[in-house]
């Protein structure tokens, strides 16, 4: 092949850049060969007519021209110079006509992959004023306080060797600190073999649905429930089953039509306080449900994303309390601590537990052993319990006054009832919600829409809006622009 009298790079390389020169040049030269701009023994510059053609030092070049040698793009031909590998392989030709990219599939990348759902998940996106679904407010948690207690993680690991690789089962001190916790303050007869720490409890929802559940396998929910529940078990090729809730919960009735008509595998649920509208099952539906799990032979997923936060009176304990063999107990200390930790458990039955630690190891391996050893020297130190006690006050106050603002702003626009624990209400709009949903956002404000929480469309539509992230002042303000979209 001919030598060219000149070459230049299709990319400007810039001294001032934050990349190197010579790995600029690195790249420039692989690109061009990928393009074909530069094809199969194509011979290259000398080093120094190409640093005299890009300005800059010769041993640059050089520096590059070695690396793609040593990577096998380039070639020493000796005293002839380098040239591109002849050993590349030959492209492809082009068609005459572009070849029809198929449904699902971006031209502009060379394989297929799965594509998000468009039914949109709950998370309020974009800029403004943000109401969230019921998470803590972060800055209530003293920051040196959070300094200590990582400091004293370090300092414990560092002289127990606890930088290394751990059992994806979580942190033992944590395990150890949840499973008392429970023990003493949810009624679950666990020890810490029966504990799996998650990132979160999202991760613990995906990884127990990972265990049970095989393509086409039906799992139940509840009409209204938390969307990226529901997206995780799709994800596994799990067929979803709605079911109808009212007041007292989910229904129980129409779950048992379910399991006479088709085999179930697993039911999701949130009985504590119902995501989204707020409501507590009732004693006697935990009692049913149960009963249907052994008849029918599926497993409960229970979902007890906020036991802490309940205002009117003793909560009720937990479905895994009294029925441990039947339930994985999912729970978070996102709400007590801070949702950045993101710390999550799953509660099992100690066979169950070490099928989860295998499904956390192919995708997470070890977890954070570190900030899992902080929260558990907050828990075992009595810094989350005195964190909890002042969070909870202060979160009683705030659901007082959202409401009686609800009550002056609201009245005639939307419905509500003052749900006995949880940090969210559950407004019922008397209007088009639609309207007001696109009217909200124009102005500003950022919300999970009301279709997120819908898992069947024939679901009755309403907005959930936490509380507890927004000073009263914050939530005179959110209610007013609420109020203010609504006409």
């Amino acid at each position: 092949m001919l030598r060219p009298w000149q070459i230049s790079l299709s990319e400007r390389i810039d001294p001032a850049g934050n990349v190197p020169i010579y790995m600029q040049i690195i790249q420039a030269l692989i690109r061009d060969i990928e393009r074909q701009r530069l094809v199969s023994g194509t011979y290259l510059p000398s080093s120094r007519q190409l640093a005299a053609l890009l300005g800059v030092n010769r041993k640059t070049v050089v520096l590059a021209y070695e690396d793609l040698i040593a990577q096998g793009w380039l070639t020493s031909a000796g005293t002839r110079g380098t040239m591109v590998s002849a050993s590349l392989p030959t492209p492809a030709p082009k068609a005459a006509e572009p070849a029809a990219v198929a449904p699902g599939v971006d031209p502009a990348i060379h394989y297929s992959y799965a594509r998000p759902p468009e039914h949109p998940l709950a998370l309020p996106e974009g800029p403004g004023l943000k109401l969230d679904e019921g998470a803590p407010d972060g800055r209530l948690f003293p920051a040196e306080l959070l300094s200590r207690a990582y400091r004293a993680a370090a300092h414990r690991a560092s002289r127990t060797n606890g930088f290394q690789y751990r059992d994806p089962r979580g942190s033992p001190l944590l395990r150890e600190s949840i499973a008392a916790m429970l023990r003493s303050q949810r009624g679950l007869t666990v020890a810490a073999a029966n504990i799996c720490i998650t990132r979160g409890s999202q991760n613990g929802i995906f990884v127990a649905g990972q265990i049970l559940l095989r393509p086409g396998d039906t799992v139940i929910v509840e009409e209204l429930t938390y969307e990226p529940a529901v997206a995780a078990f799709r994800a596994l090729g799990a067929k979803i089953v709605p079911v109808p809730l009212d007041g007292d919960g989910i229904d129980v009735a129409a779950v048992e039509q379910v399991c006479r008509r088709q085999p179930i595998r697993a039911l999701f649920v949130t009985p504590h306080h119902q995501f989204p509208t707020t409501v507590s099952l009732r004693p006697e539906r935990r009692l049913k449900l149960l009963d249907l799990a052994r008849q029918y032979g599926f497993a409960i997923i229970e979902d007890d994303y906020d036991h802490e936060f309940h205002f009117q009176s003793q909560p009720l304990l937990p479905m895994a309390a009294y029925a441990p063999g039947q339930v994985l107990y999912v729970g978070s200390l996102s709400k007590l601590l801070l949702p950045a930790l993101r710390i999550g458990y799953v509660a099992a039955p100690e066979p169950v537990i070490d099928a989860l630690a295998h499904a956390v190891s192919l995708t997470d391996g070890m977890g954070n052993s570190l900030t899992e050893d902080v929260a558990s020297e907050l828990i075992e130190s009595g810094e989350l319990r005195r964190h909890a006690r002042k969070v909870w006050r202060i979160y009683a106050q705030r659901r007082t006054a959202f409401a009686a603002e609800m009550d002056r702003s609201l009245a005639g626009i939307a419905d509500y009832r003052l749900p006995d624990g949880g940090l969210a209400f559950w407004l019922r709009f008397r209007g088009d919600l639609t309207a007001l949903e696109a009217r909200a956002a124009a102005m500003g404000l950022r919300f999970a829409r009301s279709r997120s929480f819908m898992a069947s469309q024939d679901a009755p539509r309403g907005l959930r809006i936490g509380f507890a992230s927004l000073t009263e002042e914050e939530g005179r303000t959110a209610i007013a622009a609420l109020a203010s979209a609504a006409h």
